[in-house]
């Protein structure tokens, strides 16, 4: 597929992909309606996914849809024809867990072929429970221990400056949880040492973990401050709401440079966001979801949308 190809996806959506970052060309609300139907189409994908094992990590793709649509259908420069397109901005998922949203993404983004991912977390998969740079295509780095993403995406923005990719943008995304991790902080300071203002972090803040509450496991509050006292711009926002990233993206892009500020977006969405019947679910972080329950998944999140639409 070539760099300006369109295909089809199973619910009958474009997917568009080039070099070019989806937000060139675009008035804001043209942009907006992008993510929205991004986003959309990802959360479908994702309960396809879950569907096959009848568990996963549902929960956390539904919620980060919007964050993920923000980076692969308006930020993002990347060739689906070209995974290792050397002018491509780098996306690395930390959270490797999180790899059913990110291949919902990639999908959407061509880079992955739709009809694919029903071979999620099966045997010989390309697309296994917790993200592979090894397998997938456009998984830049393996995610699996919690706290080591941002320390590779502090090596990645530094080493692109020193090779002189002054354009390149490298985006990592985190989990609340990850905010535990005093590798994540050591990361952060290097980041704001080195001026590297080609780094942009994107924290998930679903309030969950493992063990429970992000709360009641370790108390990370104020987070804003925290990364403003670790020297990087700042900005919170509601990371369920296409605009709101829109801005915030939009923000961090104009301070953006080889030699700068490096910028978080810190975004408090809700597990299985669209899906009233999972967002109450009480043990969240792994679902097991019944048989019969997957197309009441779709009835929800179609009528959801129907709904936002009107």
């Amino acid at each position: 597929m070539s760099a300006t190809d369109t295909a089809q996806g199973s619910t009958g959506a474009r997917i568009t992909g080039g070099r070019t970052a989806g937000h060139v060309g675009r008035d804001r609300a043209e942009r907006i309606r992008a993510v929205q139907e991004a986003a959309y189409r990802a959360r479908h994908h994702a309960i396809d996914m879950g569907e096959v094992q009848g568990q996963g990590y549902v929960g956390q793709a539904l919620g980060a849809a919007d964050m993920l649509a923000a980076v692969y259908a308006d930020q993002l420069r990347f060739d689906p024809a070209d995974e290792h397109w050397a002018g491509r901005d780098r996306f690395l998922l930390s959270t490797g867990h999180y790899a059913i949203g990110l291949y919902a993404a990639l999908a959407e983004a061509g880079i992955v072929p739709v009809d694919e991912l029903v071979t999620y977390a099966a045997d010989d998969s390309r697309l296994p429970m917790s993200g592979m740079a090894s397998y997938t295509p456009g998984m830049e780095i393996s995610g699996g221990s919690l706290g080591h993403g941002l320390t590779v995406a502090v090596g990645m923005a530094l080493g692109l400056r020193l090779q002189g990719q002054t354009e390149q943008r490298v985006v990592n995304f985190l989990s609340d949880g990850e905010l535990d991790e005093g590798s994540t902080w050591e990361a952060a300071m290097g980041a704001a040492h080195h001026r590297l203002g080609n780094l942009t972090a994107l924290v998930d803040m679903n309030a969950l973990q493992a063990d429970g509450p992000t709360p009641d496991v370790l108390r990370i509050e104020p987070v804003e401050e925290k990364w403003r006292a670790f020297g990087w711009h700042a900005v919170r926002v509601d990371g369920n709401d296409a605009a709101a990233l829109i801005d915030a993206f939009d923000e961090c892009r104009a301070l953006a440079a080889a030699d700068g500020q490096p910028q978080v977006i810190i975004c408090d969405t809700r597990v299985g966001r669209g899906v009233p019947l999972l967002e109450q679910r009480e043990k969240a972080h792994f679902m097991r979801i019944e048989e019969h329950e997957w197309q009441l998944c779709r009835e929800e999140l179609t009528a959801g949308n129907e709904e936002a639409a009107r």
